[in-house]
């Protein structure tokens, strides 16, 4: 069984480290992996494939905007300026820290300046390395990666940089090269089958009523187990991407076959990431969706609430005013539009998550989250019991966990089905019905989201689950059998 696949060379997969490729060089200099080190400075333009600024320079923070949406504050009572605790950071005032244009951090040469000189190896802390040590398993983690690496300042102030190996935001972003297992054969780049559901491109039509919108590839921060790292993110050494360069062609294309299909009633714009997209691009999108008949409902997909809310709160970006504009006009419409994040630890959460989570929902904004359950950043009721309250406080309604997609070089991440059941057995009752989420499988195959408690067999000894999808129909897929796989590791 599958103890027999554990020992087979076909496990290991392509060969994580390009060859000839050298990964340190004497005095530091690591050229070769700043092509897959990114920072949040750039955006695409809808008017074709050219790389344009994401933001008015011009503008100031003191700048005055009629249409801005002011937070009432009293709700939050301490602003800890944590980002300080980061040694490069200590002289950044709060008001420079909110502005999100002032979000551009260079990786290496953070860690260096940040990373103690000695860190722990073991949870216990018994054994140490070296910050030296440290980097160069980044680097060759960096290497072996599908994921280009990208971390808001935010983000990278919520780490606990004393223990970085154990932190939980560093194991969802930054990959260490001595972490990693070898891939499951079953993994693949694209497991959802995303492609292949694709009528046009970058819109995935696999539900009767529903379909996703990919109108650009490039997030503020990226996930190392993103499920389209076929597509979003730059090109990696082991991964070429098939890019979804935002243009106006191609967008067009979507909202023809989306305006063509009179059964489709709720459309997700994802990507990449919704924050990635100017202003004019929210209510573009936004405004053409509210005037087509057959569609009810939308949502905006972005995880920029948890890895960057501070462009929530800036006066002087408009990105949430034109989408608080146009859940305005969606309303009015009798329409109903909602943004989707993504926290998946109680860490990423702070006062300025909930001064942001309160600007929303006195705007109005219905916020929902998707976490995604991964081993050892939120594998336990302790952790996601948290999470699940944080979010329910901060009137950001938990909506799913994902049981974590296979995809590839994401084994040390995922976690047996048997996690996520028991998770939920545990932790229904113990907050209100609505306020709590579904737990969810994804099926590989592209089958879609199930139940995680509704398969249809469940061998423990062999960790394969089988799941039916009897609403999803297309592409031959009636009466087809899912089937998920375990990792091998924990078996």
């Amino acid at each position: 069984m599958l103890s027999k696949i554990a020992q087979s060379k076909h496990l290991i997969g392509r060969p994580a480290v390009t060859p000839g490729l050298k990964l340190f060089r004497p005095g530091g200099s690591l050229p070769r992996q700043r092509a897959q080190v990114t920072d949040v400075g750039k955006a695409l333009n809808t008017d074709g494939s050219t790389i344009s600024p994401l933001f008015n320079t011009g503008t100031t923070l003191n700048a005055t905007n009629s249409n801005l949406h002011p937070v009432a504050t009293a709700l939050v009572t301490q602003r800890d300026e944590f980002w300080r605790k980061v040694s490069v950071w200590q002289g950044v005032s709060a008001n420079d820290f909110l502005s999100y244009r002032w979000s551009v951090a260079k990786l290496l040469k953070f860690l260096q300046a940040v990373v103690p000189e000695l860190v722990p190896l073991d949870k216990s802390g018994t054994r140490m390395q070296t910050r030296e040590e440290f980097i160069k398993d980044v680097l060759n983690g960096v290497t072996a990666a599908t994921m280009a690496i990208r971390m808001t300042p935010y983000i990278l102030s919520r780490v606990n940089w004393e223990d970085p190996r154990h932190d939980p935001i560093i194991r969802q972003f930054l990959p260490m090269k001595s972490l990693l297992m070898p891939d499951h054969p079953k993994l693949a780049l694209d497991s959802l089958h995303e492609t292949a559901d694709s009528p046009v491109k970058g819109l995935v039509h696999r539900y009767p009523d529903k379909a996703l919108f990919l109108p650009t590839s490039v997030c503020p921060t990226y996930c190392m187990f993103c499920t389209r790292s076929y597509a979003v993110g730059a090109d990696t050494d082991t991964v070429t991407k098939a890019s979804l360069k935002p243009t106006r062609k191609r967008w067009e294309e979507a909202f023809a076959y989306i305006e063509s299909q009179p059964g489709l009633h709720d459309i997700v714009v994802s990507g990449g990431d919704s924050y990635y997209l100017q202003p004019e691009q929210i209510r573009l999108i936004g405004e053409r969706l509210i005037s087509m008949p057959n569609i009810k409902r939308f949502r905006f997909a972005s995880k920029g609430l948890a890895v960057a809310p501070t462009r929530v709160l800036d006066e002087s970006d408009g990105w949430v005013n034109a989408l608080i504009d146009i859940s305005n006009q969606a309303k009015r419409a009798g329409k109903a539009m909602a943004w989707h994040t993504h926290f998946n630890h109680p860490n990423e959460i702070s006062w300025i998550t909930s001064e942001a989570s309160q600007k929303l929902f006195e705007a109005g904004v219905m916020v929902r989250n998707q976490a995604v359950l991964l081993r050892d950043v939120n594998d336990n009721v302790e952790t996601m019991s948290k999470l699940i309250r944080q979010l329910a406080d901060n009137n950001i309604f938990p909506y799913y966990v994902y049981q974590c997609d296979m995809v590839e070089r994401v084994e040390h991440l995922r976690t047996p089905l048997q996690t996520i059941l028991d998770l939920e057995a545990r932790m229904r009752g113990s907050i209100a019905g609505f306020m709590m989420p579904s737990f969810v499988v994804d099926l590989p195959g592209g089958g879609g989201k199930r139940l995680a408690c509704s398969f249809q067999s469940y061998d423990r000894e062999t960790g394969i689950s089988t799941y039916t999808a009897p609403a999803v129909t297309g592409r031959d897929k009636e009466n087809k059998v899912y089937e998920y796989y375990d990792p091998i590791g924990p078996l």
